[in-house]
Parts: structure tokens; sequence; C-alpha cells
């Protein structure tokens, strides 16, 4: 038992060595530890742990029985008790050691997992603001051809304007002459008016002389 701690202790020292530093073994401690989480993995791992941690809280107990028995025996320890004390101590410590590194293990491998998906984004990041960099000549181009486009509508509008102009004043004037054109046409028409009654009273008087005349011619005549 005690020899199995001390390989798994030194197995995990080893592991956290190689998580510590990079190199070519590091990659294939991380691809192990991430299948190992994968799946059934880490209800074994818990379940070895549990039994660890169980084994261990038995020896603690053990050690406390045989230090009971000490205080209360007034004579001499006996040599058995001093073995399986110091049996019980190793073993406790060795498992609370082994727990200890199968957590720092876990805490690294997440560490560096995280690390690695940060340093992803940032490279991503960096890739968009490359391109985005790489862009932005042809942004400035559409932007200096959009603002030609704006300068050639703003002098047509202005064009437009000055012919709207031109034509409003066209079509005040003509409605000026329309006007005009109107009081003559009702100014000629009240003349008119007054020549047809002078011809109609004219036409009277030559009515009446015309009567008068034969009028006169027939009583010479007799």
């Amino acid at each position: 038992m005690i020899q199995l701690l001390f390989m798994v202790i030194f197995s995990e020292m080893a592991v956290i060595m190689v998580l510590s530093f990079k190199t070519p073994f590091r990659k294939l401690v991380i691809m192990g530890l991430d299948r190992l989480k994968r799946g059934r993995g880490p209800v074994v791992v818990k379940t070895v742990a549990g039994t660890v941690f169980v084994v261990m809280v038995s020896s603690v107990y053990s050690m406390m029985e045989i230090q009971k028995r000490w205080v209360g025996d007034d004579g001499p320890v006996s040599s058995t008790d001093q073995v399986l004390m110091v049996r019980h101590l190793l073993e406790a410590t060795l498992m609370g050691a082994t727990i200890f590194l199968a957590l720092m293990i876990d805490r690294l491998h997440h560490y560096i997992r995280e690390l690695r998906i940060r340093r992803k984004t940032m490279d991503a990041v960096k890739k968009q603001g490359q391109g985005s960099n790489d862009k932005k000549p042809d942004g400035f181009d559409k932007v200096k051809s959009l603002e030609e486009e704006l300068m050639t509508l703003r002098e047509k509008l202005k064009q437009l304007e000055s012919d709207m102009e031109a034509k409003t004043k066209q079509i005040n004037a003509a409605e000026v002459n329309t006007v005009a054109l109107r009081k003559q046409s009702e100014g000629l028409l009240l003349e008119y008016d007054r020549l047809l009654e002078e011809n109609e009273s004219l036409r009277g008087q030559l009515q009446s002389l015309d009567r008068k005349l034969s009028r006169s011619d027939s009583k010479k005549n007799l």
C-alpha cells in the first residue's frame, strides 16, 4: 500500500512538472487529461478519490484510538502500537498528499485550457483587426466615391432649383399677361356692347328718318 502511494505521488509530481513547463510531452499529457475527463472518467476519478479519502479517515481514526490507549495506559508504550502509529501516520500523510497533488493537477489542467482558449480568442481578434485594417482602403475609396456622388447630386439639385425659379418666373409672367388679356377682353366686350347699342339706336334713327321721308314724298305726290 505504501509503495503504491509513493508511486502515485511520484507520478503526480511528474505530471505537475510536465504541465508546468512547455515541452513536447505537455500536449500528450493535456490530451490524456482531456480524455480522462470525458465519459465515465470523472466518475471513476471521483470514486477512487472518495475511496482514498475514506481510507485516510480510517487511518486517522486508528491513530486517534492508539493515542487514546497511550493516554489511558500508565505503563510503557508497546512497540506494536508505535509501529502501527507510524504506519498509519505515513499512510494518512501519503494519501493526503495524493489527493492534494490530484487537485493541483486538475487546477493546472483547467488553467492551461482557459489560457489556450483565451489565446485563441485573442488570435481571432487580432486576425479580425488585421482584416479590418486591410479592408480600410477599400472602405475609404467607397466613402470617397459616395462623397463625389453627393457633390454631383448637390450640383444637380442647385441646377434644378435654378430651373424651377426660371419656370416660376415664366409662369408668373404668363399669369400677369393672362390677367391683362382678361381685362382687355372685358373692355373689348364692354365696347362691343356699347357699339351694339349705338348701332341699334342709329338703326332706329335711320328707320324713323326713312319713315319721315316716305311720308313727305307721299304728300308731295298728292
